[in-house]
């Protein structure tokens, strides 16, 4: 294109309306900017410029290139983003909501440490359609059909088990209460399914009372896990999502946790790795490894 230049010396100073402050932005004199504007007006055949005193304002064309160089330079500084983002290394990893508030995000300046890229991490559950939605990775607990073939790699097995705050744990147990469930919209069978699977281990401390009666059921699991640890009621936490306030002392599991029969996958399409998802992919089973309870609670 010819006048380049030229057009870039309008387009600062035309958002500037000063000569002297282009000078300043572009560091070149007030007379090459002067210059450059001449030479696009003889280009153009027409004035971009009228003195207004000691100033300069747009004529009505100046005030209309305007307008263009705007959209020309601001869309080639959004390709030229684009291209420079292209080159850096980078993964868009899905992940549960929940995964990745209360133990991923903790846990990303450890990968960080030993490796070098941008891995951006979107939240979602449930199914996913890595193509469509621009995602190298999706992380998720297998409760749903895979309609996909995908890549699946088990991570971790699922432990859950009731927690609660330390205060509440202890006012319920000297006060003999039945427990207030916390159930959350996302997993309303949480309860049932820990309930059975303490029936079939016959666990003695299923007869601990548990009701129903004061139930409070939240939007999402992550408030529930929350509530809980608010001192709101027992909610059942899935291991992960519950080991780091359990070694900070703000939740308890009293009953311990069992597996609830789900794993924690990592989904990818049948490809090639790339460097940094082979390092981050590496570093997610490891950390994920440890993730597993024994039955006092606390991680292996």
């Amino acid at each position: 294109m010819r006048h380049l230049k030229a057009f870039h010396v309008f387009h600062v100073a035309a958002h500037s309306a000063s000569f002297t402050q282009a000078a300043d932005v572009l560091n070149i004199t007030h007379g090459a900017v002067s210059k450059q504007i001449k030479t696009l007006e003889t280009y153009l055949g027409v004035a971009l410029f009228a003195k207004q005193g000691r100033h300069v304002v747009l004529t009505e064309e100046g005030i209309a290139l305007r307008t263009y160089t705007r959209q020309a330079f601001a869309s080639l500084e959004q390709g030229v983003e684009q291209l420079r983002t292209a080159r850096s290394p980078h993964l868009e990893v899905s992940c549960e909501p929940t995964l990745t508030m209360r133990w991923l995000m903790p846990r990303m300046s450890q990968f960080h440490q030993q490796a070098h890229g941008d891995v951006r991490l979107s939240t979602a559950g449930g199914a996913v359609n890595l193509g469509a939605q621009g995602y190298h990775l999706a992380v998720r607990r297998d409760d749903f059909e895979l309609t996909q073939p995908y890549q699946k790699q088990t991570l971790v097995a699922e432990w859950v088990g009731p927690v609660m705050s330390p205060d509440y744990w202890q006012r319920v147990r000297t006060l003999q209460l039945p427990m207030t469930l916390l159930h959350s919209q996302t997993r309303p069978f949480a309860w049932q399914a820990w309930q059975e699977g303490q029936q079939k281990r016959r666990d003695h401390q299923q007869a601990f009372e548990f009701s129903d009666a004061a139930a409070q059921t939240f939007e999402h699991f992550y408030f529930c896990l929350q509530a809980a640890q608010d001192g709101l009621g027992a909610a059942i936490g899935s291991y992960p999502l519950v080991m780091d306030e359990i070694e900070r002392g703000r939740l308890v599991a009293p009953f311990g946790f069992q597996p609830s029969g789900h794993d924690y996958v990592l989904l990818r399409q049948q490809r090639e790795e790339t460097e940094l998802e082979r390092q981050f992919i590496a570093w997610l089973k490891q950390t994920m490894a440890l993730s597993v309870p024994r039955e006092d609670g606390v991680s292996c």
